[in-house]
C-alpha cells in the first residue's frame, strides 16, 4: 500500500492539477487603443516581435537587452551568435534584410502594416556590463526601428555599469548593478527602468506609490492558449496588477514580458513584484499584465509535444512554432486575447 501511495505522488506531482484554476481573467472595459509593450531579453525580442505583428493594437515598446524583429530567422544557433553575440561572420541583421521580410509578411497577412509603427514611441536600454546580449545587437534593433519610427519617437539609454538585468529600485533583494546572473533584477542607484520607459511611451506620470498587494491577481491562461499551456511552454496562470481605479473601466494596458529564468516557475512572483511597473500603475490608471512562459526540456506531464526551452524563455526563435513572430504564433495568439479579454465590456 505505501509502495503504491509513493507511486501515486510520483506520478502525480507532474500532472496538471485539477479543479485548482485560477480566476479568470476579469473583463475590464480597458483602452485598447492605447496598448503598450515592454520586456527584458528573450521578453524584450517577444516585445518587439508583439509590437510589429500588431502594430495596430500597439502604441509603444520598451526593450531592454534584445535585437531586432526576427533576429534570430527559426535558428536556435543564429538566436546564440548572430543576436546575442555577434561576430563579423555572423553580424546582427542589417535594417534592410529585417524591413524586407516585414514587407513580404505583410502582404501576406501574416503581419499588420509595417507603416503602422510610424507613430509609436520606443525605449531601448543597454547596459556597458551586458555581456549576454552585446551592444552591437541593441545597436542593430535601434537602427532597425529607424527605419520606421521617427528619430524624435526613439531613445537609447545605456548604463555604463549595468549587467544583463531588469534595472529596478522596487525589488527587496536586488543584484548589483554590474551582474548578470538569476534572479535578473539589478539595482543601479536611483535608475527606474519602468518608470523611465512608461513616462516616454505614455507621457508625463503622476509620482508613484507604493503597490497595494490587493491588486496583484493571479489569472488562469489556458482559456488563452487553444489548448494545453505547457504545449506553447506557457504556464497554466499568469498575472496582472489592477488598480482600483481601473475596475470601473478606461484604463490603459501594458504588457511586461519577463526574461529567461524569471518566470513564475523559475522566481515566484519576484518578476511581477519586484520588476517595478506596479508602483507606476497604481497612480497612473494603468493595468499591467503579466503573461508567464514555463521551462520545458522535450516531453512534460500531459503533454505530447517535443519543446526544448529549459529556461523559460518566450519563444523568438522557434521552439514552439515555425511562424513564432508573426500572428499566428501560438504564444503571441494567447497573448492577444488575454489583450482582448481585458478591453471587453465590464461584467455585471
Amino acid at each position: 500500500m505505501m509502495k503504491m501511495r509513493v507511486l501515486w505522488v510520483v506520478l502525480g506531482a507532474g500532472l496538471p492539477s485539477i479543479g485548482l484554476a485560477a480566476p479568470a481573467l476579469p473583463a475590464l472595459g480597458s483602452d485598447s487603443s492605447a496598448v503598450t509593450v515592454s520586456g527584458i531579453s528573450s521578453g524584450g525580442y517577444m516585445a518587439v516581435q508583439f509590437q510589429v505583428a500588431y502594430s495596430k493594437l500597439v502604441k509603444g515598446a520598451g526593450i531592454i537587452a534584445a535585437g531586432p524583429y526576427d533576429c534570430a530567422e527559426g535558428s536556435a544557433v543564429r538566436a546564440l551568435s548572430n543576436c546575442m553575440a555577434p561576430t563579423r561572420w555572423a553580424p546582427p541583421p542589417a535594417p534592410g534584410d529585417v524591413k524586407a521580410r516585414m514587407e513580404s509578411r505583410a502582404r501576406l497577412d501574416l503581419i499588420d502594416p509595417p507603416a503602422a509603427l510610424a507613430d509609436d514611441k520606443v525605449w531601448v536600454l543597454t547596459g556597458g556590463a551586458d555581456h549576454t546580449v552585446e551592444r552591437p545587437v541593441v545597436d542593430a534593433l535601434v537602427g532597425f526601428y529607424k527605419a520606421w519610427v521617427p528619430a524624435e519617437s526613439i531613445r537609447l539609454v545605456t548604463l555604463p555599469d549595468a549587467g544583463h538585468a531588469m534595472i529596478s529600485v522596487a525589488d527587496s533583494k536586488p543584484n548589483a548593478c554590474d551582474t548578470s546572473e538569476p534572479p535578473y533584477i539589478n539595482r543601479c542607484g536611483d535608475f527606474d527602468a519602468p518608470g523611465e520607459l512608461l513616462g516616454h511611451l505614455l507621457g508625463k506620470l503622476k509620482p508613484k506609490s507604493v503597490p497595494e498587494p490587493g491588486h496583484l491577481v493571479t489569472f488562469d491562461q489556458r482559456p488563452f492558449t487553444g489548448g494545453l499551456p505547457a504545449d506553447i511552454s506557457m504556464g497554466e496562470q499568469g498575472f496582472a496588477y489592477i488598480p482600483a481605479s481601473c475596475r470601473a473601466g478606461g484604463c490603459r494596458v501594458h504588457v511586461a514580458f519577463h526574461g529567461c529564468r524569471q518566470g513564475e516557475d523559475q522566481v515566484g512572483r519576484r518578476f511581477v513584484e519586484g520588476a517595478g511597473y506596479n508602483a507606476w500603475a497604481e497612480t497612473n490608471r494603468l493595468v499591467v499584465l503579466y503573461p508567464q512562459a514555463v521551462a520545458r526540456s522535450g516531453l512534460a506531464a500531459g503533454s505530447m509535444r517535443w519543446i526544448y526551452n529549459p529556461k523559460g524563455c518566450w519563444d523568438w526563435w522557434g521552439y514552439s512554432a515555425v511562424d513564432y513572430a508573426t500572428r499566428n504564433a501560438p504564444q503571441m495568439v494567447a497573448v492577444r486575447k488575454m489583450v482582448a479579454r481585458l478591453a471587453e465590456g465590464l461584467e455585471q
